[in-house]
Order: C-alpha cells, then sequence, then structure tokens
C-alpha cells in the first residue's frame, strides 16, 4: 500500500511540475526600428505559449523516501486536466517588464493492490509558477538586442491524496510548498531577415530552491507588425528541498508560442 502511494504521489506531483514548471518569456525582442509604437512610446507582446515536456530526477513528498522519475510528455499530458500558459511583455526604448503565469491541474487515480486499506486512490496535483522581471538592453542595433535581465519567480505546488473505500475511506492529506527564486540572465534575438529572427534566454538563480535555471534558443518568424510565432527547443532545471518536501528535477522539451504585438 506504502509503495503504491508513493508512485501515485511523485508521478502527480511530477506531472504537475513538468508540465508547468515556470517559463521565461518567449515573446519575440524586435528591434525598436520594427516595432509601431504607442503614442505613450511603449510597445506591448501577449504571447500564449505550449511546452511539451518531459521530466526526470527525483521527487519526495507525505514523508516518504525519494523515488527517481522519468516520465515522457505523453506519459504526463494523459493526466491533463487543466493548463494555462502566457507571457507577456512592456517596452520603452532599452527597458522591459516581462512576466509569464503558467496554471495547471493534474488528476490520476488507481487501485490498490489488495484493496484492505483502501479500493482506490485518487490524487490531485496543482501547480502555479509566476515570474516577474525587468531589463535593460545593454546591446541594440537594427538587427536584434541583446538584454540583461533579473527578476523574482514564485512557485505553489499543492497535491491532495483522497482514499476510497476500505478502511481508510473518505481520508483525504494534502502536502504543498511554496517558495521563491531570484533569477538573473539575458534574453534576446536577432532577425536574420525582416521576418526570420532567432530569439532565446538564459537565467539562474536561487532562494527557495537550492538552483534554478532555465535556457531555450527559437527560431521565429514575423507573419505581421501585429503577429508571429517562434518555435524550438528548451530545458529547465530546478533543485528545491525542505522538510521532506523534494523537487530536484531536469525537464526538456519542444516549445511553441504565438505572440500579438501591439
Amino acid at each position: 500500500m506504502k509503495s503504491i502511494l508513493l508512485q501515485a504521489a511523485i508521478v502527480c506531483a511530477g506531472l504537475g511540475l513538468s508540465t508547468s514548471l515556470q517559463a521565461a518569456d518567449i515573446t519575440p525582442l524586435q528591434p525598436q526600428a520594427k516595432v509601431t509604437e504607442s503614442p505613450s512610446g511603449w510597445t506591448f507582446t501577449v504571447a500564449p505559449y505550449f511546452w511539451g515536456a518531459g521530466l526526470s530526477g527525483d521527487i519526495a513528498q507525505f514523508g516518504l523516501p525519494e523515488v527517481h522519475i522519468d516520465s515522457s510528455f505523453s506519459d504526463i499530458f494523459q493526466n491533463l486536466d487543466f493548463a494555462f500558459m502566457a507571457a507577456g511583455e512592456a517596452r520603452y526604448d532599452r527597458f522591459s517588464v516581462f512576466g509569464d503565469i503558467i496554471y495547471t491541474k493534474l488528476g490520476a487515480d488507481g487501485d490498490t493492490r489488495r484493496g484492505i486499506l483502501a479500493d482506490s486512490v485518487d490524487i490531485t496535483s496543482k501547480t502555479f509558477a509566476g515570474l516577474l522581471g525587468v531589463g535593460y538592453s545593454v546591446l541594440e542595433d537594427q538587427s536584434g538586442h541583446l538584454d540583461v535581465v533579473g527578476g523574482v519567480r514564485v512557485w505553489s505546488v499543492d497535491t491532495d491524496i483522497s482514499f476510497n473505500g476500505g478502511i481508510l475511506d473518505g481520508i483525504e492529506r494534502s502536502d504543498s510548498a511554496t517558495w521563491v527564486d531570484g533569477m538573473a540572465g539575458v534574453r534576446g534575438n536577432y532577425f536574420f531577415t525582416p521576418e526570420v529572427y532567432l530569439t532565446g534566454w538564459g537565467l539562474i538563480g536561487a532562494g527557495g530552491a537550492d538552483v534554478d535555471w532555465d535556457v531555450a534558443l527559437a527560431l521565429g518568424y514575423k507573419f505581421t507588425d501585429t503577429i508571429s510565432a517562434v518555435a524550438g527547443y528548451r530545458a529547465l532545471g530546478v533543485n528545491y528541498d525542505n522538510d521532506g518536501f523534494v523537487f530536484d528535477v531536469v525537464e526538456q522539451g519542444p516549445i511553441l508560442g504565438i505572440a500579438f504585438h501591439f
């Protein structure tokens, strides 16, 4: 029974993390000459995105020992109940303010081996990750620019277990963790043509976690002055360990996004 609960808790917690670990901004950083500014001089971008990542690493919850997991994105997708991911940026001259919000809800259930303590176990994992940062362009010309950035990332992960049938029927338990990491790094782009550009970022930090890092590289295409799209690859790692709640994982996979500029 203990083994079943452990595997179920770890899988759901891992699923929440794998689908929604904090996202670096995917909005393309466009050269000033290519952007139509608002009367105030500000430009704005909103970018919903999708990240098809797998997850590997060590996770522990509910006071149970750490277990190594290695899940593909297809395994994770089967347990997804709801997800929302979007990034945004406000830019004025060389200065920028950017953010990212992610929320996911995943669920899994399974029968116990003998059905004595419980007939089945239901698990729900909810994850929120929010990133807010500021940047300054240290390199800028007609082809692109490079920003130095810094900010904070807030994580909140909550996993619930409920027992059905047997001795433990009706009993529910929850394990959760919330922490904040300071982040710093670079993000930028380079236009090969007026339509095709390369964009990417690299962030690293710590705080509640021992280490928190995020890197990506993507190719973008600008359809119009208001719409563009990117496709690339992203890898992210985090090591959080506090009072028996452990997330020590690496997540990686393709990322797709569409950006709206105004």
